[in-house]
């Protein structure tokens, strides 16, 4: 399995054990925000990890198509944790894009799938994975765990679409629909 290379971060905002990384975004939330991309990469690809711009969130969908594959996952550190949820977003996402219909479609399903506040979370009964997450303390860290996994979710969405649909504004790219089917470790959200 592929570990998030985010792992020897550890000044980062612990909920739970959950970590709040920063983001490339503009989508609001408690994230603190990370430069935008520069304009000479595509919005259907990821800075180089060593740019100040590369998130995790480049990382998921980088590792994505990788990790997939595999039934085990040993968690590294906090990080990891992040990259599995993100991991399992990806999925969620992919199977609701629709099969025929333009961009536009695909965008409607992703965002409004995207924009649902009625998500499981780590500590709610139908997370799939609580086993290895923790349950946030109180009311306030649950509303914070809330709110940046909702804004992680957003941001995926959105830099999903732009890969699904990087050259051809009709379908969705055939490569990424491959994975639909394919569950991270047996779970889904």
């Amino acid at each position: 399995a592929y570990h998030s290379i985010f792992l020897q971060d550890t000044d980062v905002r612990l909920i739970a054990n959950f970590p709040l990384l920063p983001l490339r975004t503009r989508t609001r939330g408690p994230a603190y925000t990370l430069p935008a991309l520069p304009s000479s990469i595509p919005a259907h690809e990821s800075p180089d990890p060593d740019s100040e711009s590369y998130d995790a969130l480049d990382e998921v969908l980088s590792l994505y198509r990788a990790n997939t594959f595999f039934r085990n996952f040993e968690i590294k550190g906090p990080a990891d944790r992040l990259l599995i949820y993100g991991i399992l977003t990806v999925g969620e996402l992919l199977g609701k894009v629709p099969k025929v219909g333009g961009a536009r479609e695909g965008e409607k399903a992703l965002m409004n799938t995207a924009l649902d506040n009625q998500f499981a979370m780590p500590g709610d009964a139908a997370f799939p994975l609580n086993q290895a997450f923790e349950a946030p303390r109180d009311r306030q860290d649950a509303e914070t765990l809330r709110q940046y996994l909702s804004q992680v979710r957003q941001e995926l969405a959105i830099r999903l679409l732009a890969r699904l649909y990087a050259g051809n504004s009709t379908t969705p790219s055939k490569w990424w629909l491959s994975f639909t089917k394919r569950k991270f470790m047996g779970k889904s959200l």
